[in-house]
């Protein structure tokens, strides 16, 4: 049987136009689930994640902190507090620009994978939301309904790579023919992985990457409302230019890889 390709979507600053576990924070903390000191431990975690600074050890550490967090909460609660919240909170934030390139991947035969960080309680019903055919997230031990505090899996950097090469090999995408999405530095691993890479809104040191290794540079600039965008389309426009800008960077890599081989 012929593998299929797949489109791997970076969810924070690429699909939505915020931190999708800063998005909730506020019900969370109005529910009792954490303090405001809390809450600016978590964000200022999540912000030396997202700019790439933390190098091992800190990561380890402001992982365990992380860790420390959730440990005790319900799962219940947790997940109430998501189904409750996530139109309000999510469907505002929604890249237009990303919303018309996962339709696009989809017309085209590909599945749609969200890959974040985040946990997988919150992950998995904005990939519902956004109509993804499976998704990636960080995953935390459950015992008789509390989290542990335990991470089982952390979907971050080099493990968010392995994590998509195991998916490719269960659901069998070829990755040489597999797209990628990100905004952050930390996912070079992730878009490595595939032979079509695009960076989001990047960075300096993100543009850099990109020109290394001669992956395409998006703008995404229009949060829009989904359930809206949903009703009528991705506007036209933006989906013309999305794929235009797709096509000419695909054309632009083949023709640099062409002119190596040649050298």
């Amino acid at each position: 049987m012929a593998e299929s390709s797949a489109a791997f979507f970076d969810l924070d600053k690429t699909i939505i136009a915020t931190s999708s576990s800063a998005a909730f924070s506020r019900p969370m903390m109005k529910e009792g689930l954490f303090t405001r000191a809390d809450a600016i431990r978590a964000a200022y975690a999540h912000f030396l994640f997202s700019i790439g600074s933390a190098d091992e050890r800190q990561t380890s550490r402001l992982r365990d902190a992380l860790s420390e967090l959730v440990k005790g909460w319900d799962v219940a609660k947790v997940t109430a507090v998501v189904d409750e919240t996530i139109h309000e909170l999510i469907d505002p934030v929604v890249y237009d620009e990303a919303l018309a390139l996962i339709r696009r991947h989809q017309a085209n035969g590909r599945d749609v994978i969200i890959v974040s960080a985040s946990g997988a309680e919150l992950v998995a019903p904005i990939a519902d939301l956004l109509g993804a055919e499976h998704w990636i997230a960080s995953r935390m031990e459950i015992a008789d309904g509390i989290y542990t505090g335990e991470i089982t899996f952390y979907a971050y950097g080099q493990a968010k790579a392995d994590a998509m090469r195991e998916l490719a090999a269960a659901r069998g995408y070829d990755l040489d023919a597999s797209y990628a999405y990100s905004d952050s530095i930390t996912d070079v691993p992730m878009l490595s992985a595939v032979g079509h890479g695009f960076v989001v809104n990047p960075d300096r040191s993100l543009r850099r990457a990109a020109a290394a290794n001669g992956w395409g540079v998006l703008r995404f600039r229009t949060p829009v409302a989904l359930r809206k965008a949903q009703a009528t389309g991705p506007a036209i426009a933006t989906i013309a230019l999305i794929a235009v800008g797709v096509l000419v960077t695909t054309l632009i890599v083949r023709s640099a890889r062409r002119r190596q081989r040649a050298a």
